[in-house]
């Protein structure tokens, strides 16, 4: 079963008590101003330091004065305790909040990127021919997995005179031996032993030599050698090139094209070369998109979604689920409103007999948060049947159902717990899993509610007994949890590997940036960033900047996942994502509603090969941001597609018949 998740609502309660409070406090009647020292630092990941909260009169003299509150902003790059201490996770600008005296007070500290601890260089298929090139791919690493692709990499050769490097990691082949390539950064290096060949190609050529294809569609090109005797060369090594701008040829002769028109291919192999052209055309993928029906509740946010017969569950930023008969879509009729005690409803599953719904929840008055169950026989009317808060009163902000198991995240200890619910009326724990990471620590926030800092996991998706994690800054991690790979099951999952981004790198400072929704299909993982400034209001009128890369990652070698593809909308944030039948349905925050064509082999940019079936922008006048889409999610179900907005309610779609080959008209919206 499938769902996905909300957005990061445990850390707006603290955003909404830092904005409520004037930063120009210092006009409240009297001369006295709150500061805190020092104002600005600088510091490395993994590192504390220590913070004073001042009061300063109209003179200038400064005295100390404890605080009544401190805030650290974006929570995953600092925290800070009660004595001022704060706690740096991850490379950014940590932004410090303090109310002294009713006042606030800001500082900041520069949290430079770790140093570079690992660099691990790619090794070569084949030997390398004298005469030949070949560019070298390394991978600068910090200690705790985590890229540095901002550095600047030293190259050496330890062996000049049979092969050398230059400053892009181009290594040449001199003469037959071998020689060991360096790279070195900060005050790690990495190496690589080349071997030289004298060259044994005789004649080169490329298979296929002229070929058709669409902007996107991946071409296999290959290589025939022959050396002396005519006799073939099995893997030769070769440096590929393309001529002009709009296509990328990879090493292992993947060609793909983000642009039409015509491309010559080049392969070389010492001094021998070999071309080949391709010809490529739009790709065409746009259908029109009909709007059948919608639902729009009053004054409330809405937020998770399940389509399952004829009936929608929508959880809410709020305390309630509302409950839709669309045996007519075009117009969905609300039968009922179940209240449960929380802040926010998140996830909202149904398991595949109709019988039992599992709904996640954040904010609870009693702090007793966790997962409710439903009895969904009777889908207009679902009545809860338990719940489950024992090991998760800290909140649950997405959970996962496969078979009589929930897959939930922890916001107390950013875990896993896996809950039995096969005895529906007595639901128990039965395993737990984190990353491990020696910074983590929880920590009581200004509402009082313990959440996790320094590891945050956001969201899960099973399938065929694997867990796939989106693991906010820790990235991709994947569990076996009864696929039979490491010896897991779902009452014990063990680790089998993991796939880790740059944030910091990726988006820049001042966001708070993360891997959010996970999605398996076929040989890929689809895994979305969500990405918000740092400081923000969920429940404001006013519109939010938001960005996000969807990133694609190729599992077909479970051990070592590798990222292929990708697909951002430039003026939207990515959030959650559905594929089913080689469509990708998402909400793109808002960017509005997205469906993309993920047919085929997939690598390079998807929304600049034209990618893009549809799209449908889903701002509306009644809605709660007026004229501002913020599309949460999708759920294809039968010929009609969910798609759930957090500002505008349930869109009821459907998409039409793909258009001629030879059309080139717009996508709906």
């Amino acid at each position: 079963m499938r769902r996905s998740k909300d957005t990061l609502i445990r850390f707006f309660i603290a955003t909404l008590m830092l904005t409520s409070i004037p930063a120009a406090s210092a006009q409240q009647g009297d001369d006295k101003m709150a500061a805190i020292t020092p104002a600005a630092s600088e510091a490395e990941i993994g590192q504390q330091v220590k913070l004073k909260a001042i009061i300063k009169n109209k003179t200038g003299n400064a005295t100390e004065q404890a605080a009544s509150a401190w805030f650290a902003v974006p929570f995953d790059v600092a925290s800070i305790d009660e004595t001022g201490t704060v706690t740096l996770y991850n490379a950014g600008i940590a932004r410090i909040g303090a109310i002294v005296g009713g006042k606030l007070a800001w500082a900041t500290i520069t949290v430079k990127p770790a140093r570079v601890s690992k660099i691990e260089i790619d090794k070569l298929a084949s030997p390398l021919v004298v005469g030949g090139a070949i560019k070298l791919k390394a991978t600068a690493r910090v200690a705790n997995g985590d890229p540095r692709a901002n550095v600047m990499l030293k190259w050496e050769s330890e062996n000049p005179s049979v092969a050398t490097v230059d400053a892009a990691g181009l290594v040449t082949g001199i003469s037959a031996g071998q020689a060991r390539i360096r790279a070195v950064a900060d005050n790690a290096a990495g190496t690589l032993a080349v071997q030289v060949v004298a060259n044994p190609v005789h004649s080169l050529s490329i298979e296929p030599k002229s070929v058709s294809a669409r902007t996107g569609d991946v071409v296999r090109f290959r290589i025939l050698a022959h050396g002396e005797g005519d006799a073939a060369i099995v893997n030769p090594l070769a440096r590929w090139s393309v001529n002009g701008a709009g296509a990328m040829i990879e090493d292992d002769g993947g060609f793909v094209a983000e642009k039409s028109g015509t491309y010559i291919v080049t392969a070389q192999s010492g001094k021998h070369t070999a071309i080949a052209s391709v010809v490529v055309s739009p790709r065409n993928s746009e259908r029109e998109v009909e709007v059948v029906g919608r639902a729009l509740p009053k004054d409330v946010q809405t937020a998770e979604q399940w389509i399952f017969g004829n009936y929608a569950y929508l959880s809410s930023i709020a305390d309630r689920l509302m409950v839709y008969d669309i045996t007519d879509p075009s117009k969905p009729k609300l039968t009922d409103t179940i209240k449960v005690d929380a802040r926010i409803t998140n996830d909202i599953s149904v398991t595949p007999d109709g019988k039992i719904g599992v709904m996640s929840r954040e904010g609870a008055s009693n702090r007793k948060n966790g997962i409710v169950f439903f009895d969904t026989s009777d889908p207009a009317h679902p009545k809860i049947i338990s719940e489950y808060t024992a090991t998760v009163t800290g909140g649950v902000h997405s959970a996962f159902v496969d078979k009589h198991y929930v897959y939930l995240t922890d916001d107390a200890t950013g875990s896993m717990r896996v809950i039995d619910f096969g005895d529906v009326k007595n639901p128990k724990e039965v395993a737990r899993w984190e990353v491990k990471n020696p910074l983590a620590k929880t920590h009581r926030g200004p509402d009082g509610v313990d959440t996790s800092v320094g590891r945050y996991l956001h969201d899960v998706h099973v399938l065929d007994g694997l867990a796939y994690l989106a693991y906010w800054r820790d990235g991709l991690v994947i569990l076996d949890v009864g696929a039979g790979i490491k010896g897991g099951s779902p009452e014990n999952p063990q680790f089998v590997s993991q796939y880790r981004f740059n944030h910091n790198e990726l988006y820049g400072d001042g966001w708070l940036a993360g891997a959010h929704a996970v999605f398996r299909y076929k040989n890929y993982v689809f895994v979305g960033d969500e990405v918000f400034p740092d400081q923000f209001d969920i429940q404001s009128r006013a519109r939010i900047a938001v960005r996000g890369i969807v990133h694609v990652v190729d599992v077909s070698d479970i051990s070592n996942p590798r990222k292929v593809a990708e697909y951002e909308v430039p003026e939207g944030g990515a959030h959650n994502i559905w594929v089913k039948d080689d469509i990708l349905y998402m909400g793109y925050y808002s960017g509005g509603a997205r469906v993309v064509d993920v047919s085929g082999e997939l690598r390079g940019d998807l929304y600049r090969q034209g990618r893009e079936i549809a799209r449908l922008w889903t701002g509306d006048p009644n809605g709660f941001r007026p004229n501002q889409p913020f599309t949460w999610g999708a759920q294809p179900a039968g010929d009609l597609v969910f798609f759930n907005d957090i500002n505008s309610g349930l869109w009821i779609v459907k998409l039409g018949k793909p258009k001629d080959k030879g059309s080139t008209s717009a996508p709906g919206n």
